[in-house]
C-alpha cells in the first residue's frame, strides 16, 4: 500500500471512504500530541496527495477542514502553517479513592473565587462565557505596532506618565468610539484602566465618597460584576431584565440612585434595552440617577444594526466604561472609563492611588493599532469568525437540545440556553465530569427564576462546539427520563423524551 514518512502515513490505515475525514483526523492527533507542533509546517498538497497516491483533492480538504477548525493558517508561498493545539482530553475518570473534584467546582452559591476555580479546572471543551478567539489574537499585527511604537518613542516616554494614561491611547479611543459607538468625548475624559473590573472597583471607591452606598444590577446579570460591587462595599438590589430589557419601572420602585447596565447586550441574556425602556432610564438619570454603561459585546454584533451607546445621548449622567479584552484579549488588562466631569477628578485620584496607572508601552501599541486600522480590520474578521461559530452552534442546539431556548443568538460572544425544570447547577456538573464546561445560569441571578446555561462559542471551532453541544444533550435527555419515569402513573417510553417540543423538556 502507499504511504509516506510524513507522519508514517499508510493508506493501509485508511477507510474505503472518507479520505479526507481520515486524513484531517490523523493529522489533528499529530498536532495534539506535538508530533507537529506550532509554527511547523504541513507538505504541499501535491506531494503528499502523490506519496499517498490520492487526489490532491483528498489533502486540500483535509487541510480545509482543519482551517476551518483554526488548526492551521494558509502563508501564501509559506505554505500551511500549525497556528493553534486541539484541547487535550483529560484522563479518564479519577484514580481510586480520588474525590470527584468536578462536581465540587460547580456550587449552587459560588463565591468571589469561582472563576479563577473554574479556569484551573481541565476541560475537554470549555464554553466558558465571555473568552474570545484567543488563538486568533493578531500577533504579527501587534509586532508590527509595537516596532513602530518603539522605534519612535524618546526616552522620557519610558518614565512614569499620566495616571489616567498615555495621551496617544486617550486620543485614539476618542475617535474610536466616535466611529464605533457614536459617542462624542474629549481625551480627557478617557481614563485608561485594567479592564472593565478596575472601572468598577474605581466607580464604587468614588461613588460612595459621594454618599452612594448602593448599584441596582440586572437580574439575571453578571455575576463577576455584582462580586467586584459587593467587595468594594455597595450592596446590589436586584431589577428585573424581561424581553425589553432592565424595568425602569421596578428601578424607582426600588429607589437605587445608581444602576449598573449592559444595555448593547445584556449578559447573560443577550437582550437589547428597547427604545422605549432606554428613554425611561435616561428620564430616570436626568432626575438625578448615576447609570455605569458597560458596553458589553457592543461590537460583536450579526443579525442587527448597532445600538447606541447610552453615553452617547447623555453625558453628564452616563459613567462608560468598555475595554479591549473581546477585541484582543483579556490578558492585556486595558480599558477605559469615560466619566461625567463631576466624577472625572475623583476617579483619576482612584487610579492614581491605585497603581499609578497602567503600563505605557501596551497602551501605544493599542493606540496605533486603532490608527492604523489595524484594529478594525481585526473586529470585521472576528465578526467573520464569531458568527460561523455562532451558527455552529445554534445547528448543534437545534439537533441535540430542540427542548431548550435559545437568547441572545444575535450578538456577543455567547448564547444562554433556558430549559425549564432542570437543576442547572446539577447539569454543569455533570458536563463538567463529562469533559464540557459551561455555567449554569442561575449563578447570574439573585432571584432565581430561570435556569438554564451560558455557552460560550468564541474560542471553540465549529467541531469542538458540535461535540460539546451533543454531549449537553445526552445529559438532558438523560435527566428527562430520570424525571418522568419518577413521576406515579407515568409510563412514558424513555426512548421517547427527545421529541419534547421546543422550549419544554
Amino acid at each position: 500500500m502507499p504511504g509516506t514518512d510524513f507522519l508514517q502515513l499508510t493508506m493501509a490505515d485508511a477507510p474505503a471512504r472518507g479520505l479526507a475525514d481520515w486524513l484531517a483526523d490523523r493529522l489533528r492527533a499529530a498536532i495534539a500530541d506535538g508530533r507537529l507542533p506550532l509554527g511547523s509546517r504541513l507538505p504541499a498538497s501535491r506531494v503528499l496527495a502523490a506519496e499517498l497516491q490520492v487526489s490532491r483533492g483528498v489533502v486540500t480538504e483535509a487541510y480545509q477542514r482543519l482551517a476551518e477548525d483554526g488548526h492551521v493558517a494558509g502563508r501564501g508561498r509559506a505554505g500551511t502553517t500549525v497556528v493553534a493545539t486541539p484541547i487535550t482530553p483529560p484522563p479518564n475518570g479519577n484514580q481510586p479513592g480520588e474525590r470527584r473534584r468536578e462536581r465540587l467546582t460547580v456550587p449552587a452559591e459560588p463565591g468571589f473565587d469561582i472563576f479563577d476555580t473554574m479556569r484551573a479546572v481541565p476541560a475537554r471543551l470549555d464554553l466558558t462565557p465571555g473568552v474570545p478567539d484567543l488563538g486568533a489574537f493578531p500577533r504579527a499585527a501587534w509586532l508590527r505596532a509595537e516596532r513602530a511604537v518603539l522605534n519612535d518613542l524618546t526616552p522620557a516616554a519610558f518614565g512614569y506618565g499620566h495616571p489616567a494614561g498615555t495621551p496617544g491611547l486617550r486620543a485614539a479611543v476618542v475617535t474610536w468610539l466616535a466611529r464605533n459607538r457614536g459617542i462624542q468625548a474629549d481625551p480627557e475624559d478617557v481614563i485608561v484602566v485594567a479592564g472593565v473590573a478596575q472601572a468598577i472597583s474605581l466607580v464604587a471607591r468614588v461613588l460612595q465618597r459621594d454618599g452612594i452606598t448602593e448599584m441596582a444590577v440586572e437580574d439575571p446579570g453578571s455575576l463577576g460584576s455584582r462580586q467586584h460591587l459587593q467587595h468594594w462595599g455597595l450592596r446590589t438590589p436586584p431589577i428585573t431584565v424581561d424581553a425589553d430589557g432592565l424595568r425602569v419601572d421596578e428601578l424607582r420602585r426600588v429607589g437605587s440612585p445608581a444602576v449598573m447596565v449592559t444595555p448593547a447586550h445584556q449578559f447573560p441574556t443577550g437582550v437589547v434595552l428597547e427604545g422605549e425602556r432606554r428613554r425611561e432610564l435616561m428620564r430616570w438619570a436626568s432626575e438625578g440617577g448615576v447609570i455605569f454603561e458597560d458596553d458589553y459585546d457592543a461590537e460583536h454584533r450579526y443579525d442587527r444594526p448597532p445600538v447606541p451607546a447610552l453615553r452617547a445621548m447623555l453625558t453628564d449622567q452616563v459613567i462608560y466604561a468598555g475595554s479591549v479584552s473581546k477585541l484582543l484579549a483579556p490578558a492585556l488588562r486595558i480599558g477605559w472609563v469615560l466619566a461625567p466631569p463631576r466624577y472625572r477628578d475623583a476617579l483619576v485620584d482612584a487610579k492614581r492611588l491605585a497603581d499609578l496607572g497602567n503600563a505605557a508601552l501596551p497602551q501605544l501599541v493599542i493606540a496605533h493599532l486603532m490608527e492604523s486600522g489595524d484594529l478594525e480590520r481585526r473586529l470585521r474578521y472576528a465578526r467573520r469568525r464569531h458568527r460561523t461559530r455562532r451558527d455552529a452552534m445554534i445547528g448543534a442546539i437545534s439537533n441535540h437540545l430542540p427542548m431548550a431556548t435559545v437568547h441572545g443568538a444575535a450578538a456577543g460572544l455567547h448564547l444562554t440556553i433556558t430549559i425549564d425544570g432542570l437543576d442547572d447547577v446539577a447539569l454543569a456538573a455533570d458536563a463538567l465530569a463529562h469533559g464540557v464546561k459551561t455555567q449554569p445560569l442561575s449563578w447570574h441571578s439573585q432571584q432565581r427564576r430561570q435556569t438554564g446555561l451560558v455557552l460560550g462559542y468564541a474560542a471553540r471551532t465549529p467541531t469542538e462546539i458540535a461535540e460539546a453541544v451533543a454531549v449537553l444533550g445526552d445529559l438532558v435527555r438523560g435527566r428527562i427520563r430520570v424525571t418522568r419515569r419518577g413521576r406515579p402513573g407515568s409510563r412514558e417510553p424513555a426512548g421517547t423524551a427527545g421529541t419534547a417540543r421546543r422550549g419544554r423538556p
